[in-house]
């Protein structure tokens, strides 16, 4: 009887072990949601680079409208992709169940894609009143 007890203890120990690490995968895949968001968010960024740059390049470009209208298209392009991240991080999250780890609020999402979105606009704006 007590190999009974002894490859039960084994068995409860592996299924312990098994159950840890699944709780460990859960949570390193919620911090590389986080990471993935900040990458979209950077990539953002760049696409509003793009549209600065534009400005910069074709500088007295006529008609003036085709390159600001090009460069709002990057401005549009950015928002996407700020919402789009922010779309696909929320839902990530509420499917994973975190365990050790402290994952960002979701609303910190929407607050980020909301600010970023503000300062693209604003951007927009002031490449319009050039």
């Amino acid at each position: 009887m007590p190999q009974d007890d002894t490859n039960s203890d084994e068995l409860d120990k592996k299924t312990e072990w098994a159950e840890e690490r699944t709780d460990w995968a859960s949570d390193r895949t919620i911090l590389a949601n986080e990471r993935t968001f900040n990458s979209w968010m950077g990539t953002g960024l760049g696409a509003v680079a793009v549209a600065i740059g534009l400005k910069a390049v074709f500088g007295e470009f006529e008609p003036t409208w085709a390159a600001k209208a090009v460069a709002s298209a990057f401005l549009g392009i950015a928002i996407v992709v700020f919402w789009a991240a922010r779309i696909q991080a929320r839902k990530t999250m509420r499917r994973m169940e975190n365990h050790d780890s402290a994952p960002m609020p979701t609303r910190n999402f929407t607050l980020l894609a909301s600010l970023m979105t503000l300062a693209t606009a604003a951007v927009g704006a002031i490449l319009w009143s050039l």
